[in-house]
């Protein structure tokens, strides 16, 4: 009973904690679920080898250097370049501009992708734009290897481009999906806000692509190992520096205002918290419930997504539960990928999805007109998702 009772205010510490900090729930989380477990020995030593392990810090480093990214492509206009030169129909322009913002992973990033929606016009519903906000500005992170798929596939040990591959055909049919519930019956063009410069609307973009396309050439060098990705992201950072003509004054504020420890933090408590989960005897009393794979990839997967609100926090949790219930050679490419996608709409539509908050205030609507506006696309996405567990887990 002990046990049960420790995970479970583990659990309700960390999203008590992460409405504030991500990084500091994982933590408190981790420490107390194993100071109730575990001898102090070991939770210190699990503590001491997470911190050190190369490979991770490697990885929290990278992600710490990507918002920086975003930051720089705001603070210089090279993304208000971008999202300035897409002269292109006003549906095109609506699905595309919060999906470019939704790349970087800026603090308050919904913020700044609904102000470029209004300006296609205001005769669209707040709950249509509230929707279109959130759908497409998370749909392409859903297969972009530098954001939330990135340590979500580290932790099960998949490569990221695989993964990417293998997530394609379902982000293909979410964003059929967007267009058709939200973008379809938007008539008309953009209005015209001066010359196209082509300049300006290709340079940013090839900053964007540039991560990945040197992550993937530098992996080629099989010895650099997590250290490419470091150095990938690393001479995008200096792309975004240079071509954003910024001066090395700018690069401290940036960093206050980006605050890119609270990133490289967030990935050393995941795995802090993975290892003391897998090191409790709570993986045990898992292995001895009633419950099939399905069920969690999809179902406990789906609400403890809506619950947290975080697509890391709820990968970080049903992970170790699945190796611990159904073992490491069932955990494929595809029940990984089955399980990401239905965290990400779980995550989509949950209330306390800050996207989803400031979204909802910024256009003045309420949570229940935006999840009404979202239901459907959300149920096929997820009955397809069943589906497909069927056939192939």
């Amino acid at each position: 009973m002990q046990i049960w009772l420790s995970f479970i205010v583990a659990l309700v510490l960390i999203m008590l904690i992460a409405r504030k900090s991500l990084w500091l729930a994982l933590f408190v989380g981790a420490f107390f679920l194993g100071s109730v477990n575990l001898p102090y020995r070991d939770l210190f030593s699990i503590a001491h080898f997470t911190i050190i392990d190369y490979k991770i810090v490697l990885l929290a480093s990278a992600v710490g250097i990507i918002p920086l990214i975003g930051g720089g492509l705001q603070t210089s206009g090279l993304m208000d370049d971008l999202i300035n030169n897409l002269q292109v129909k006003r549906k095109v322009y609506l699905g595309l501009s919060p999906a470019l913002m939704g790349l970087l992973p800026i603090p308050g990033g919904a913020l700044l992708s609904a102000p470029m929606l209004y300006r296609s016009g205001t005769d669209i519903k707040p709950e249509t734009y509230t929707a279109i906000n959130i759908w497409f500005r998370h749909i392409l992170i859903l297969i972009y290897p530098l954001g939330a798929l990135l340590p979500c596939s580290k932790m099960g040990n998949f490569n990221v481009y695989t993964a990417m591959l293998y997530i394609f055909p379902i982000f293909i049919l979410l964003f059929i999906l967007g267009y058709f519930f939200f973008l379809r019956p938007i008539k008309g063009d953009m209005p015209k806000t001066g010359k196209l410069n082509i300049k300006k609307l290709l340079v940013p973009l090839f900053i964007i692509i540039s991560a990945p396309i040197i992550h993937t050439f530098l992996n080629l060098t099989p010895l650099l190992d997590e250290a490419a990705l470091v150095i990938a992201v690393s001479i995008t950072f200096l792309f975004t520096f240079l071509f954003g003509k910024m001066k090395v004054q700018d690069v401290l504020p940036l960093f206050r205002k980006m605050k890119p420890w609270r990133y490289f933090l967030i990935i050393i408590g995941i795995f802090l918290f993975l290892r003391i989960f897998q090191a409790t005897a709570i993986t045990d009393k898992i292995s001895q419930l009633t419950f099939s794979q399905n069920f969690l990839i999809i179902g406990i997967a789906g609400i403890l997504s809506f619950v947290t609100g975080r697509v890391q926090l709820a990968i970080s949790i049903l992970i170790p539960i699945f190796l611990t219930k159904f073992g490491v050679e069932q955990f494929t490419i595809q029940a990984f990928v089955i399980m990401y996608i239905s965290v990400y709409l779980g995550y989509m539509i949950s209330p306390v999805h800050p996207c989803v908050s400031v979204s909802i205030e910024y256009f003045k609507t309420s949570y229940w007109q935006f999840a009404k506006k979202a239901f459907y696309p959300t149920i096929i996405g997820f009955t397809v998702l069943i589906i497909l567990s069927l056939m192939v887990i």
